[in-house]
């Protein structure tokens, strides 16, 4: 009985478990069935990407500074998106893009810090 590539239909040469005719084959085909889930995941990472670049565009001063609300929107900042988030034993939230976070203030200010 011959075997047939699982992307094209060609028939398969070779090994007796081989699936595909080729890298290429491969890759097309492993890339179909998994499209949907390495979409969302790389959007996923795409706004995580971009929020870390934002925070990291402001110069910190012994790790730390000051900003506002409009200009981490303005710069493309999306709030919905971080890694995880810190409570200190006071109950402060800190909100982590990876090393870098921010703490919200009063009047839409917010403090960007670097974990150490």
């Amino acid at each position: 009985m011959k075997k047939k590539c699982l992307e094209c239909g060609a028939e398969i040469m070779g090994r007796v478990d081989k699936k595909y005719c080729s890298d290429y084959c491969r890759n097309a085909y492993n890339n179909k069935v998994n499209k949907d889930s390495k979409n969302l995941v790389r959007n996923i990472n795409n706004r995580l990407r971009k929020n870390y670049r934002v925070l990291d565009s402001f110069p910190l001063r012994e790790g730390k500074t000051r900003t506002t609300r409009t200009r981490l929107l303005d710069k493309g900042f999306d709030f919905d998106f971080i890694t995880n988030l810190y409570t200190t034993k006071k109950g402060t939230t800190y909100y982590f893009v990876y090393d870098l976070g921010y703490l919200p203030l009063d009047n839409d200010q917010y403090m960007i810090v670097k974990r150490e």
